[in-house]
């Protein structure tokens, strides 16, 4: 049997309520020269029920004992056989364009490991939010990634297979198992793979014109959890400083400056504005150049967090409800 040129990597744990919706718009894609690798991750709902109401030959079903996002991805990648590699979490939706773009964009420019682009945001429903991810393009640097994460989310790169490969680690525990995200992150795994890939690897990043995924914001997820995402951000950066001290040195404060600052909007979301504030003090006193490198979104957030002390959750979410729909 030819191999597929793609390959699509689909984590799945407990997604019932999306999961049929994400794999249509991977069987709706005008590029067809896929496979598409749905790694049941010992969930209990009935999503692997849902997955196997497809019948197309494309899909194969990876089954495991439950290891998280970052042991999935690595089952999937293990399995996969094309030459690019796609990242499609389980509640998030793929433009029906998107592997062809990023199909064009790679194979015409060899010296591309990584290809990205835009993502509008959803609410659990899918209603389209009034925000969306539109990242830096071109001329992408390991700053730009440590401190901005053009990738955005893990729903939006697709990966040059020998690219990725350079990141290729042996698992530290469970011998003769193949690691390229890192399975002690439960957080943070995809920020943490991108800057190796850059720094330590030397692999391009670059994006294309369009927001090509839909990215699902849901209440009460994982990445909530607004304390848990910063020390696992945190020990990110302990793990780069160990090969990269320097580029740490240099960038590190900057880094978490914007990191402070986008879980400062993170709480405003949540509802937490005394964190938020918090939050966003300690972002501009450990680096104020973020806003006047990035005046809009940080007086934005300086107004988010104002408005939310002054209001109230309640009255907040109200205010908010027309643009953040559901995802409120």
């Amino acid at each position: 049997m030819t191999n597929p040129r793609m390959s699509v990597v689909m984590p799945i744990y407990n997604v019932e309520a999306f999961v049929g919706e994400a794999i249509q718009s991977v069987l709706n894609q005008s590029f067809k020269d896929f496979e598409l690798i749905c790694v049941d991750d010992g969930g209990t709902d009935g999503s692997m029920d849902i997955v196997r109401t497809f019948s197309d030959s494309r899909i194969r079903i990876i089954c495991q004992e439950n290891r998280g996002l970052a042991g999935a991805r690595n089952t999937g990648i293990a399995h996969a056989r094309g030459e690019f590699v796609g990242l499609l979490d389980s509640d998030d939706v793929w433009h029906c364009d998107k592997l062809a773009l990023h199909y064009v964009h790679l194979t015409a420019n060899p010296d591309i490991g990584v290809s990205y682009a835009g993502s509008r945001m959803i609410d659990r429903d899918g209603q389209v939010l009034s925000v969306a991810m539109r990242p830096k393009l071109g001329r992408v640097t390991p700053r730009d990634i440590i401190c901005r994460n053009p990738i955005g989310n893990g729903s939006a790169p697709v990966l040059r297979r020998s690219a990725l490969n350079l990141a290729r680690f042996a698992h530290p525990t469970d011998v003769g198992r193949v690691c390229w995200f890192d399975e002690d992150f439960r957080q943070s795994e995809d920020i943490e793979m991108w800057i190796r890939m850059a720094v330590k690897h030397n692999v391009t990043f670059a994006g294309i014109a369009g927001l090509l995924t839909d990215y699902r914001i849901i209440p009460g997820a994982l990445s909530a959890n607004v304390v848990k995402q910063y020390l696992s951000w945190t020990k990110m950066l302990r793990q780069l400083r160990r090969y990269a001290p320097e580029f740490v040195d240099q960038h590190g404060d900057t880094a978490r400056s914007y990191q402070l600052r986008y879980l400062a909007r993170r709480s405003v979301q949540l509802g937490n504005f005394k964190l938020a504030r918090e939050l966003l003090q300690k972002a501009l006193g450990l680096n104020p150049w973020i806003l006047f490198e990035e005046p809009i979104k940080t007086s934005v957030t300086g107004g988010a967090v104002l408005g939310g002390s002054l209001l109230g959750k309640d009255r907040f979410t109200a205010l908010m409800r027309p643009y953040l729909k559901n995802a409120a």
